[in-house]
């Protein structure tokens, strides 16, 4: 393992090891620096697991629910909780392994241990035993992403108090559970452990579930949830906590009166706080995120950062799409780098929610005038075959050109369909050309091409 570097990458997540891999590629000499496991936050603690527990969390709710529509019966259905954790554990420890493989495919070095940012060029990393390392790079690429937010005078205890990352390894499943945010994750959870049998309480300030997300979309996931048996509590605020001992007891404030929730266990899903590296001289912060420009260079020479480090949105495909054009920009002639502009956003409860683009609110807001084609699932063939006929695509188009302007999609698949909507969005289509592209019969993409023809008011299946 050499001392000195082209590239010297400090985190291993969806940003960092993209980075190395890509710089590898360009024949750079690369390293890579990461405290935990190769994958980071994403795929050790966030998008993956989370993804394994949610599918069987949905399998277990079909099963429940739908059984007897499909012809199935069974005695006695159970499930083994451990058998469930240790699956989406063992997912994350596959995937991590084949990143670590990359890494040797690709000749990079994998160095494991904590980084500190010394001085122009100069990166010290101490490993598990204490020991120190001084390693020398052209360049160095800050992609340490970020970690759960905690309420302020309420810590993460690991046992009451939990984040995300606890909540994907509980040894026992509760009997009760106290979300407080409704944002991807704490929708997320909430989905996997209703469905499982947990008593749900999901609190959120704002007036939806997903407030990010478009308004009508929201709505629709806060009736689902809420048909689903959750204690949906939006508009809401928590006022007082208090850690008892037998639980957690919260103050619930809206509209003017309260009243005290009580669970097993309180999952705290109101976002994340950046994961910041030592720095012998801090480079310019905004918001406590390391601010960057166009190139993605902070305010030291040859100090670059890219991912959830840098701000919203903290989102692991903006992460890699940032760090290719990072790579890019500092190794390949005349490659101006790209700023991320339309990026999905995706929710993997059930229904789904997935989105590009502008919201109905904000193009509102922004005076643009606009016309909207909606169609829901219930009429489309395949859905009603798989028996998942909730939610439907929503499209905005502008009023004058008629190009695409924002994609929301609530329902099965939401998250697999929103990539055509991507490609629209950043080819400047119109209705006319998704008019034109033949959708597949039967397939929930034909939503997709009736919701066009709604926004022209002539679709045809509804």
């Amino acid at each position: 393992m050499s001392d000195t570097y082209d590239l010297l990458v400090v985190g291993g997540g969806p940003a960092g090891y993209v980075a190395a891999i890509r710089g590898a590629q360009l024949g750079k000499k690369v390293a890579c620096v990461e405290m935990e496991r190769a994958g980071g936050t994403c795929l050790n603690w966030g998008c993956i697991p989370t993804k394994a527990l949610l599918k069987n969390a949905e399998m277990y709710h079909s099963l429940t629910h739908k059984a007897k529509e499909f012809g199935l019966s069974f005695d006695n259905l159970s499930y083994d909780w451990s058998t469930v954790v240790k699956r989406s554990r063992d997912v994350s420890g596959r995937l991590a392994g084949g990143i670590e493989f990359l890494f040797k495919k690709n000749k990079v070095d994998y160095i494991r241990g904590t980084a500190s940012i010394l001085e122009e060029g100069k990166v010290s990393v101490e490993d598990a035993k204490g020991a120190v390392t001084q390693y020398s790079a052209d360049n160095v690429i800050v992609a340490t992403g970020c970690k759960a937010r905690a309420i302020p005078n309420l810590p993460f205890d690991g046992k009451r108090i939990i984040s995300s990352k606890e909540a994907m390894v509980l040894e026992e499943q509760p009997k009760s559970m106290v979300i407080i945010g409704a944002g991807a994750i704490g929708t997320e959870f909430a989905y996997i452990y209703n469905a499982f049998g947990t008593k749900v309480t999901i609190i959120e300030m704002q007036d939806q579930l997903l407030p990010v997300e478009d308004t009508e979309i929201g709505q629709e996931l806060t009736k689902s949830f809420a048909k689903q048996g959750m204690d949906v509590r939006v508009g809401s605020s928590v006022s007082k906590t208090e850690v008892v001992a037998d639980g957690v007891e919260l103050t619930v404030e809206k509209d003017g009166k309260s009243e005290v929730i009580k669970a097993d266990i309180c999952l705290v899903a109101i976002g994340v706080e950046p994961v910041m590296p030592e720095f012998a001289v801090a480079p310019l912060l905004e918001r406590g995120y390391i601010d960057v420009g166009s190139r993605y260079e902070t305010s030291l020479p040859n100090v670059y950062a890219v991912g959830d480090i840098s701000g919203p949105p903290w989102l692991a495909h903006v992460a890699s799409f940032e760090a290719v054009q990072c790579v890019e920009g500092l190794f390949v002639d005349g490659h101006e780098p790209r700023q991320v502009n339309n990026f999905p956003g995706c929710t993997y409860c059930h229904p789904q929610v997935a989105s590009v683009g502008k919201t109905e609110r904000a193009l509102k807001e922004e005076g643009v005038a606009y016309r909207v084609g909606k169609f829901p699932f219930q009429a489309i063939g395949k859905a009603q075959a798989a028996a998942d006929t909730e939610g439907f695509v929503k499209l905005l188009f502008g009023e004058e050109n008629h190009e695409l302007l924002g994609a929301h999609i609530i329902g099965d698949n939401a998250t697999e369909l929103i990539s055509e909507m991507g490609l629209a969005l950043e080819m400047e289509a119109c209705e006319e050309d998704i008019h034109s592209t033949i959708h597949a019969h039967p397939t929930l993409a034909e939503a997709i091409h009736e919701a066009t023809l709604d926004a022209g008011g002539h679709a045809i299946h509804f």
